[in-house]
């Protein structure tokens, strides 16, 4: 065997060893903590960044009725252990209807907010949820445009 042709084929070997090692990192049972402390913050400012972020979220910020919202808490979230906290509302759709009770999860890593996290379609309660206290959440009630 050419000496050439031996390189590369342990070459080729170890880069497929290495690509599948690659494959089952992510393939944990149960939910992933990360090992930097930084990633699992309490949020302080989480209020305001949550407002902030529901003028995308909804189609129109205004109006919104019956909203609620918890306190931070540690939860599995996407497989991944991250603080958050839920809400609950009733926002506005065309012609000013309502969509109805609608509940979802804001995601915080670092302290900061992430993203919503919605209650996935195959599922009838929404386990990060299930077991919050909402308080009422008048600032949500009186976003404008």
């Amino acid at each position: 065997m050419d000496v050439r042709v031996g390189r590369r084929f342990a070459a080729g070997i170890l880069g497929v060893v290495l690509l599948l090692g690659g494959c089952s990192h992510g393939m944990q049972s149960g939910p992933v903590t990360n090992d930097n402390p930084d990633v699992n913050v309490l949020p302080v400012n989480y209020r305001p960044d949550i407002l902030a972020a529901m003028h995308a979220y909804l189609n129109d910020p205004t109006g919104v009725r019956e909203a609620g919202i918890s306190e931070p808490a540690l939860k599995v979230i996407g497989g991944n252990v991250r603080y958050i906290v839920c809400l609950r509302f009733n926002a506005r759709k065309a012609r000013n209807e309502y969509a109805g009770i609608k509940e979802v999860a804001a995601v915080f890593v670092a302290g900061r907010f992430d993203r919503f996290a919605e209650k996935p379609r195959d599922q009838t309660t929404f386990e990060a949820c299930a077991d919050a206290t909402y308080a009422p959440f008048p600032e949500l009630q009186k976003l404008s445009r």
